[in-house]
C-alpha cells in the first residue's frame, strides 16, 4: 500500500518522464517546476508546495543513513531508482532555512557518441591505453552523458576492467567485452582519493573520476595515468586553458612546476561541452576538443596556457576544434538560433568571419 508521499512523487516523477523534461525542481513556496530543453516551466496546476510536503517526499527518496547525513550535512548527492530501470540524480538542500530537492533524470539507455553528435575524435581518446582525458564545461551540458558514451565504447569493444567513481552513480553499466565495476561515494568508499588510491591494487585498466575535486583526487588521478593507466574525469571549467590552470593551481606554489611537468606528460586530451536548444525543440551539443600534441606539452610546462586557444586553431588537421568553430556550423545548418550561439562565443569576430 502506497503511502500519500509516495504516491505523489511517482506522480511528479511520471511527469519527467511524459514531458521528456531533464530536471525537477521541487522548492518552498513554488509549485513543481520542470526544465524541457533549457526551460523552466513551473507546473501552476499543481498546489504549492509546503516545506512539510517537500520533507514527506525526501522522507520517500532517502534511506536511514542518508537521512542522518542530510542532517549532519544539510545538502546529500545521491541516486534514486524509480519503477526499476529508471533512474534520478538527486540533490537535496536547504536554502532559507526550507527545503529544496532538484532531480536529474537519468536516461536508462546509453547513447554511442555517432547518437549524441559528438566528434569522431572522441572514440579515437577511447582507444588509447594510457593518459588523463578531462570532459569539462557547465553543469547540465552533457558531460556525465558524454563520458558514459565513452566508456561504453571501450566495454563494447574491448577487453579491460573498468572502474567508476561517482557522486552518485549515475549510467548503470552492462558488461560487455569489459568487466565494469561502479563505485558510489559514502556508499561503496569514503572519498574519491581513498578510491582512487584502492584502484591500484585492484587491477584495472581503466578509470572514470566523476570530479576532481581537490588536491587529494587530482593528485591521484595523475598518478594513476602516469602509472600506465586510461583516466576520464571531469571538471567544472570552460575550456581546455582554464581545466589546466585550475589543476595546477590546486597544488601549493612549490609543487606547481612538478605538476605541470606530470601534467604534460599525462593529459591526452581535453573535450569541453555546450549544450544548446535546437530550432524545433531538442538540445545539440557545441564543443572544443584539445588534442595534447607537442605544442600543448611545451607550452603546460612552461606555464604558457593561454597559447592554447592559438594552438587549437592552427592544428585543426589533428582533430582539434575552436568552440566557436561548432557554434559558427550549427547556425549555418540552421540548427540552432543566432542568438542562442553568440550567447555561448569566446571570439566574437571569429565567429562571425565564419557564417558571413
Amino acid at each position: 500500500m502506497y503511502k500519500a508521499s509516495e504516491l505523489e512523487l511517482n506522480k511528479l516523477l511520471s511527469l519527467v518522464l511524459e514531458r521528456d523534461a531533464s530536471d525537477l525542481h521541487l522548492m518552498a513556496g513554488e509549485p513543481p517546476i520542470i526544465r524541457v530543453d533549457t526551460s523552466l516551466i513551473r507546473m501552476d496546476s499543481y498546489q504549492v508546495l509546503s516545506n512539510d510536503s517537500i520533507m514527506d517526499l525526501l522522507n520517500v527518496l532517502l534511506a536511514p543513513a542518508q537521512k542522518q547525513m542530510f542532517e549532519q550535512e544539510m545538502h546529500i548527492d545521491f541516486s534514486y531508482s524509480f519503477k526499476d530501470n529508471i533512474r534520478f540524480r538527486v540533490n537535496a538542500y536547504r536554502q532559507k532555512g526550507v527545503l529544496g530537492i532538484a532531480l536529474r533524470s537519468i536516461p536508462n539507455h546509453i547513447k554511442t557518441l555517432e547518437e549524441l553528435n559528438l566528434p569522431p575524435i572522441l572514440k579515437k581518446f577511447t582507444e588509447r591505453k594510457q593518459g588523463l582525458v578531462l570532459v569539462v564545461g557547465p553543469t547540465g551540458h552533457g558531460k556525465s552523458t558524454a563520458l558514459a558514451a565513452m566508456l561504453n565504447e571501450i566495454n563494447n569493444s574491448r577487453s579491460e576492467h573498468i572502474l567508476t567513481i561517482e557522486d552518485p552513480v549515475e549510467f548503470l553499466m552492462t558488461p560487455n567485452k569489459s568487466i565494469i565495476s561502479q563505485r558510489e561515494l559514502y556508499v561503496d568508499t569514503p572519498s574519491f582519493a581513498g578510491a582512487l588510491r584502492a584502484a591500484l591494487r585492484e587491477d584495472i585498466n581503466v578509470v572514470l573520476v566523476g570530479e576532481m575535486r581537490d588536491l587529494e583526487s587530482i593528485s591521484a588521478a595523475l598518478t594513476i595515468a602516469e602509472t600506465g593507466h586510461l583516466v576520464f574525469a571531469t571538471l567544472h571549467t570552460n575550456d581546455a586553458s582554464q581545466s589546466i590552470d585550475r589543476i595546477v593551481d590546486v597544488f601549493p606554489s612549490t609543487q606547481q612546476a612538478q605538476i605541470r611537468g606530470q601534467l604534460a606528460s599525462v593529459l591526452s586530451g581535453v573535450i569541453s561541452l555546450r549544450l544548446l536548444p535546437k530550432i524545433g525543440g531538442g538540445r545539440v551539443p557545441a564543443y572544443e576538443i584539445m588534442v595534447s600534441n607537442h605544442a600543448v606539452r611545451n607550452v603546460i610546462r612552461d606555464n604558457k596556457v593561454f597559447e592554447i586557444p592559438n594552438i587549437i586553431h592552427t592544428n585543426l588537421e589533428e582533430g582539434m576544434v575552436p568552440l566557436d568553430k561548432t557554434l559558427a556550423f550549427l547556425v549555418k545548418q540552421g540548427v540552432v538560433e543566432f542568438e542562442v550561439a553568440q550567447n555561448f562565443v569566446t571570439d566574437n569576430e571569429y565567429f562571425l568571419s565564419l557564417i558571413s
